[in-house]
């Protein structure tokens, strides 16, 4: 079988579920794929409402965060390069559940819902694709659950930068305090404390609003296994 891109490394400039498409399958799909500007702090969809359009992101992040209260949240997922922003389209579910932030700014290939539908009922490649990442997305949020519950702070915002970095393809990216304190569920004195360790460990630079990993390998051994294990399960379902 041939592929656009069998690779399964970060490409800042590709989603890499369809580049794992074979090439006939992927240009079939391309007039139903529409390049969009993804802008950081929008959202695409609030829990409730109608999924019309699903994202597949090229060099941007999309958070999937459970809203606990009119004020407050909880990251429960993340999707970059390598999945789809309205996966509940696929299963045959019309409306979003949580709330689909940009986290990280940048493109994105844009499909309609309808379109969706229509070609996973071909079960082609596509339908087998996104029934593997349905189980990856799956095991990342049970991952990142159990992990948000038992592990330190430091552990888990090491964890999360280095599934930013991997989606983003760059070592340095914006985050605001206020930001992180949603993603990671924690107090903006919480997450300071926590990027203030790392900094002083100096795994990262932490400045006006943008974070600098100056030393990943120390970074991964700061982090707890939960990283290792989410990462391994998203290049095995590429492969």
């Amino acid at each position: 079988m041939a592929f656009l891109n069998s690779s399964t490394n970060g490409d800042a400039g590709v989603n890499r579920l369809l580049a794992t498409l074979p090439k006939n399958e992927y240009k079939r799909l391309l007039p139903k794929l529409k390049t969009v500007s993804l802008v950081l702090g929008e959202a695409l969809y609030e829990p409730g409402d109608v999924i019309k359009d699903v994202y597949f992101p090229n060099n941007s992040i999309i958070s999937l965060i459970s809203e606990l209260s009119e004020t407050s949240g909880l990251e429960v997922g993340m999707v970059g390069n390598e999945g789809m922003a309205g996966l509940s389209v696929f299963m045959g579910v019309k409306f979003s559940s949580t709330r689909a932030l940009v986290q990280g700014a940048g493109t994105a290939m844009k499909m309609s819902s309808a379109a969706v539908r229509t070609e996973a009922n071909q079960l082609g490649s596509l339908h087998h694709l996104l029934h593997r990442y349905s189980h990856s997305l799956l095991a990342q949020i049970s991952q990142s659950s159990a992990c948000n519950r038992f592990h330190m702070v430091d552990a888990r915002l090491a964890r999360w930068l280095l599934m930013t970095s991997d989606r983003l393809a760059a070592k340095e990216f914006p985050l605001t305090q206020e930001f992180l304190s949603t993603m990671l569920g924690v107090r903006r004195e919480g997450v300071s404390k926590a990027a203030g360790a790392l900094q002083a460990g100096k795994l990262i630079r932490y400045s006006r609003g943008v974070i600098t990993i100056l030393n990943r390998r120390g970074l991964e051994a700061k982090s707890c296994q939960c990283y290792a294990i989410i990462k391994a399960e998203t290049d095995a379902y590429l492969n």
